[in-house]
């Protein structure tokens, strides 16, 4: 577990929170003591699983990319 200011949570807190999308805990510290931790949300679908969730509802037509006709 890694240990953070305040400041340096705030003015780096996508970072962190990257950090702990992938497993990692993170401590919060006002004058060296720990007042929060980030930790992981346990959700039952990872986020990689939802990619392609439609896969195979949709169809597109092979004229998709066609020419439009002129505009009268």
């Amino acid at each position: 577990m890694n240990t953070f200011t305040i400041y340096n949570a705030k003015s780096q807190f996508s970072k962190l929170l990257s950090r702990v999308e992938l497993g990692e805990e993170i401590i919060i510290a006002n004058r060296g003591i720990a007042v929060a931790r980030l930790v992981p949300v346990e959700n039952k679908r990872s986020r990689s699983r939802s990619m392609g969730v439609d896969r195979g509802l949709y169809y597109i037509p092979s004229s998709f990319n066609n020419p439009l006709p002129p505009y009268l």
